[in-house]
């Protein structure tokens, strides 16, 4: 027992030395990055984190059903409604196509965004970075980019 008190001392000495310094945890974490945005990315962001897992998951759909796609979301055993949002699926030659709005748009500067199975190859390809097709509350349509966050 005398002879292993040495090691025994050496390895708590050096277990004490590798947790000092600051912890990871200590540093001063920046804001999330959504809040940093301005309005009208923000709103893309939060739909474009819907539409992009619910293409995800239509294509999932799609494959697992021998290239048959979903009729609608529910059909993927999906909610069409959630608090915040409508969900809507279409299929252009067999190709779907995610709506995503917003129930009230009110005080919103996008109101809706849309993807089709396009964005997953763009995420893939971009770090994480798509476009989506949104409109504006004004009723105007623009592509916007948008990135696949990470969920708080």
């Amino acid at each position: 027992m005398i002879h292993r008190l040495p090691w025994l001392l050496a390895l708590m000495l050096a277990t004490a030395a590798a947790k000092c310094g600051p912890a990871a945890d200590a540093r001063p974490r920046a804001s999330e990055p959504e809040e940093q945005l301005p309005p009208d990315q923000r709103d893309a962001y939060q739909l474009g984190r819907e539409v992009f897992e619910l293409v995800d998951r239509a294509v999932a759909y799609r494959s697992s059903h021998r290239g048959r796609p979903a009729a609608n979301i529910t059909q993927m055993g999906i909610e069409s409604l959630t608090p915040a949002t409508v969900r809507r699926v279409v299929n252009v030659q067999r190709e779907p196509v995610v709506t995503v709005e917003f129930r009230k748009g009110g005080g919103r500067q996008i109101v809706s965004c849309r993807g089709d199975s396009q964005i997953l190859e763009d995420a893939s390809m971009n770090g994480g970075r798509f476009t989506l097709m949104c409109s504006t509350s004004a009723g105007a349509q623009r592509p916007m980019e948008v990135a696949v966050l990470p969920e708080r």
